[in-house]
C-alpha cells in the first residue's frame, strides 16, 4: 500500500492515575511463587517490565477514548465536526453492541455523515483502524478521520491472579506471564489529507503479513462464562518474530526503502526479550527504537501509538526522520507503516 495525501497531524494520549508495580503484583501472588519455588522479581526480570498502570474500578471505556481523542483535535486545531470517520480500535469494548465508536463520535461532536464503528484485531487494531481512515482519505472519499483506543488491564489481571491462587500449577503460571504484563491507557490517531490541519508526519505506506495457523497460541475471551486470557509466550515470540522478519522485507520493497535508511522504530511493546529478538531478527540497532514497556507494560492497541507520541515527546523522532511502526498481534497478524517525520 502507498499513499500520497495522508497526513498524520497528530496523536493525543491518556494515561491513568495509578500504578501498579511488577513487585506489587507478586507480593500478591505470594502463595504461588512459594508453592512453586520461584524467586522474587522474576516477573520484572523475565519482561523488564517494573510497572503498569490501571484505571480506577468502573472507568469507561469510551470516556479515555474521548479524552485522547480531545487532545488530539487541540493539537491540529480541528473540531469533531470536522472528522469524516471514527473508528474505535481496542481489544477492549463496553459492549457487544452498540460500537464503543458511538459513544465517543457524540462527545466529540462528529457529524452524521461521518462513518463510525468499531474494528478489532487483537494488538494491531489501531494500525488497521489507520489503514482504513488513510484508504478513505487517499481515494478522496473524506478530509480527515479518527482512531481512537482505550484498553483496560485492571480487571483481566485481577481474574487472572485469583485463578493463580486457586490454582498453582507451573503450566497455569506459564500460560498467565503474558496476562500479567498488560497495562492501561487511551490513544487517540488524527489522519487528514492536505487540506485540512497541519502538513505533519506524512504517511507513505505500509505492507501485512499473516499467520492465520498461529491463531490458537494466545486467547482472550470467556470460558464457561469466565474470561480468561492464555498465552504461550514462547509460541508468540518464536513465530511472531519469523513473521516479522517475512513482513519486514516486503515492507522496505513496498517503501524502496533500504533498511539502513529507516531512522527510527516503534515497535509494538510487548517486553524486553521480544524487542531485542525482533531488532536482531530485523538487523536494527538499539538505538534506533524507543520502548515504553517499562514504565508502561503492554497496552496492547495503544502500546505503539502512545509510545511514539512519547518518543517524539522526548524528542527521539524528529522532523524528517524516515520512521517504521512495527506492529504485531495475535492471530498471527502483522503490519508495518513507514512514515516521514
Amino acid at each position: 500500500m502507498r499513499y500520497t495525501r495522508v497526513h498524520v497531524p497528530a496523536i493525543g494520549y491518556e494515561l491513568p492515575a495509578t500504578v501498579v508495580s511488577s513487585e506489587s503484583l507478586e507480593r500478591r501472588l505470594e502463595p504461588v511463587y512459594r508453592a512453586l519455588g520461584i524467586q522474587a522479581g522474576q516477573l520484572e526480570a523475565f519482561t523488564g517490565i517494573r510497572e503498569r498502570r490501571w484505571w480506577e474500578p468502573g472507568f469507561r471505556l469510551s470516556e479515555g477514548a474521548i479524552r485522547a481523542g480531545r487532545k488530539a483535535l487541540a493539537q491540529a486545531g480541528m473540531k469533531g465536526s470536522d472528522l469524516g470517520a471514527v473508528i474505535y480500535a481496542g481489544v477492549c469494548r463496553e459492549s457487544f453492541e452498540p460500537a464503543t465508536a458511538c459513544a465517543v463520535a457524540e462527545a466529540l461532536g462528529a457529524p452524521p455523515e461521518a462513518s463510525v464503528f468499531d474494528v478489532s484485531n487483537a494488538c494491531l487494531g489501531v494500525l488497521n483502524g489507520m489503514v482504513d481512515i488513510a484508504n478513505r482519505i487517499e481515494l478522496g472519499q473524506i478530509r480527515a478521520g479518527l482512531v481512537v483506543s482505550c484498553e483496560s488491564a485492571r480487571e483481566i489481571n485481577d481474574l487472572t491472579a485469583e485463578r493463580l491462587l486457586k490454582d498453582r500449577s507451573m503450566e497455569n503460571f506459564k500460560y498467565s506471564i503474558a496476562t500479567l504484563t498488560g497495562g492501561s491507557g487511551a490513544v487517540a490517531v488524527l489522519l487528514t489529507d492536505d487540506s485540512i490541519g497541519p502538513r505533519r508526519r506524512r504517511l507513505l505506506g505500509g505492507f501485512s503479513m499473516a499467520a492465520p495457523e498461529f491463531h490458537r497460541i494466545c486467547r482472550w475471551g470467556l470460558v464457561d462464562g469466565v474470561e480468561v486470557m492464555r498465552t504461550d509466550s514462547v509460541a508468540v515470540l518464536k513465530n511472531g518474530i519469523e513473521l516479522g522478519r517475512r513482513t519486514w522485507e516486503r515492507f522496505l520493497g513496498e517503501l524502496g526503502w533500504a533498511a539502513d535508511a529507516v531512522s527510527k522504530v516503534i515497535c509494538h511493546q510487548v517486553g524486553s526479550g521480544h524487542q531485542k529478538e525482533i531488532l536482531s531478527r530485523l538487523g536494527l540497532s538499539a538505538d534506533k527504537d524507543f520502548t515504553t514497556y517499562e514504565f508502561l507494560g503492554n497496552i496492547g492497541t495503544v502500546s505503539l501509538p502512545i509510545t511514539a507520541a512519547i518518543a517524539e515527546e522526548r524528542d527521539f523522532l524528529r522532523p524528517g526522520d524516515a520512521v517504521g511502526f512495527l506492529g504485531i498481534g495475535s492471530g498471527l497478524n502483522c503490519m508495518m507503516l513507514g512514515l516521514e517525520w
